[in-house]
């Protein structure tokens, strides 16, 4: 691999693992292709990713280390949201906009030739004009996400050329021209309310004033998706609704052979006694806390279904304002045809990757939705915070997953709709197009030369448009 040395992008992903990761997968395909990649996090994010790049790559990855300020209610560890309960993330927030003059310094002595940012940094798009460095914002949302959401204006109240209603939500917004079913439904919009205002606001600044003040600011959005699989959102965000370029930087797919997180030998020897694709992978993310209730049903869909499964629960700590368990017997009743991994994270991507798995039961996050179907798992869908909602409604439109019934209001379901949608996308004949489509679109998802192709694309746009600070004089 020839290091060109001609171009140098810094990263500044938000602090969730979720970010974080997709964040380094880019960086580690611009080495690749002799890019200098800064990558800025906190110490200990560092040390979380930092088993994640290849020997080969590491003289090209610089990791840089930036403490969070000290801040009152955010324990001395806490640098993740998987490191803090929900309610209290904010806090996080409020120390990352901590981290804008530290960054300032750095800037000012690494000169780069670009900065790639998330949607927390808001302020960042006012560093990078003050140097003369060009700014991209990498979203890791899907672009219909982003499509639904509207214009940046919308996002920070300023008027625009499309008018607003109190239902634009739960029904396509009117700057979508094309067929569409990716809305929102009452219950999550009732959700995404409660957490907006739960646990407060240290930072004083909303996510969605952060979003539009990144996406206005910026000089060009970069998206992790594709043509295939979206280009009438592609091309509706860059001539109408954010009137700037959008790039797609392909889904990014893991490299398994990459990973150094080995499963446990425990995990191994079970999924190995399964036969091929007969297990469900059940994982809600790090950041989705169901109540008491929401856990039984789920628990006991999972007893009725009679499938065999491998379930992600989260031990939430004693900080959370709600502490979950099992059912009583649960654990005995299921006996060797489940596992329960009781802790904060697992080696998806190597679950995922393993024979024996055939589907997974979601929260249909964007990067566990890349990562299932880059294996042609089919998926059972149980949105539950953020956008969450329009990537299942997507997913169910494309036909490679179900979605489990709930409440329209409430948003509560039963362990009966649980075990039948489980049942339906794993072994029921009339699901079969679920799992034949899932493995389909495989092709698109886990097709590294397609993907490849876009950081090609990344890379061109990037040498062809970096702004020379001389220039800027």
């Amino acid at each position: 691999m020839a290091v060109e040395g001609e171009l140098h992008v810094v990263m500044l992903p938000w602090l969730a693992m979720g970010h974080l990761i997709p964040f380094l997968e880019l960086s580690k395909r611009l080495a690749r292709k002799g890019i200098v990649v800064s990558f800025v996090s906190t110490p200990r994010n560092i040390d979380r990713v930092q088993s994640r790049i290849p020997e080969s790559l590491s003289p090209l990855i610089h990791l840089i280390r930036l403490p969070l300020p000290p801040l009152h209610n955010l324990p001395p560890s806490a640098e993740a949201t998987i490191d803090l309960p929900v309610e209290e993330v904010h806090f996080l927030k409020a120390a990352f906009d901590g981290l804008e003059a530290p960054f300032d310094d750095f800037l000012l002595s690494a000169s780069p030739d670009w900065i790639i940012c998330d949607f927390a940094s808001y302020w960042l798009p006012p560093l990078a004009l003050k140097y003369g460095i060009p700014c991209a914002y990498l979203s890791l949302f899907s672009a219909s996400s982003m499509a639904f959401f509207g214009p940046a204006a919308r996002m920070l109240g300023l008027p625009n050329k499309w008018e607003t209603s109190s239902t634009d939500f739960t029904s396509v917004p009117k700057w979508i021209p094309y067929p569409s079913n990716v809305v929102l439904r009452k219950h999550e919009i009732k959700r995404i309310l409660h957490s907006v205002h739960q646990g407060g606001n240290a930072s004083k600044v909303l996510d969605g004033y952060r979003l539009g003040s990144v996406v206005q600011g910026c000089d060009v959005v970069l998206i992790r998706s594709c043509n295939k699989l979206e280009s009438n959102a592609l091309r509706l965000l860059e001539t109408d609704i954010y009137e700037k370029p959008i790039i797609p930087v392909g889904l990014l797919p893991p490299y398994v052979e990459e990973m150094e997180e080995s499963m446990d030998a425990d995990i191994r020897e079970w999924l190995d006694r399964q036969k091929p694709e007969s297990v469900v992978y059940v994982a809600l993310g790090t950041e989705a806390c169901l109540t008491q209730e929401e856990i039984n049903e789920l628990a006991h869909g999972l007893e009725l279904s009679e499938l065999p499964f491998f379930w992600v629960f989260r031990k939430l700590s004693v900080l959370d304002a709600i502490n979950v368990e099992l059912p009583s017997g649960f654990k005995e009743r299921i006996g060797d045809r489940g596992v329960v991994w009781e802790g904060s994270w697992a080696p998806q991507v190597n679950i995922l990757a393993h024979p024996s798995v055939g589907g997974f039961l979601t929260h249909c996050g964007w990067n566990s939705i890349i990562e299932a179907l880059g294996f042609g798992r089919a998926l059972i869908l149980f949105p539950y915070l953020s956008e969450q909602g329009l990537n299942a409604r997507m997913m169910e439109s494309s036909n490679v997953g179900l979605e489990i019934p709930r409440d329209e209001h409430e948003g509560s379901f039963t362990s009966k709709s649980v075990a039948e949608s489980l049942k339906m996308v794993m072994v029921e004949e009339e699901g079969e197009h679920l799992r034949s489509n899932a493995r389909e679109i495989k092709q698109i998802f886990g097709d590294r030369d397609l993907h490849d192709g876009y950081i090609d694309n990344l890379i061109h746009y990037l040498k062809n448009h970096t702004k020379l600070k001389e220039n800027q004089q």
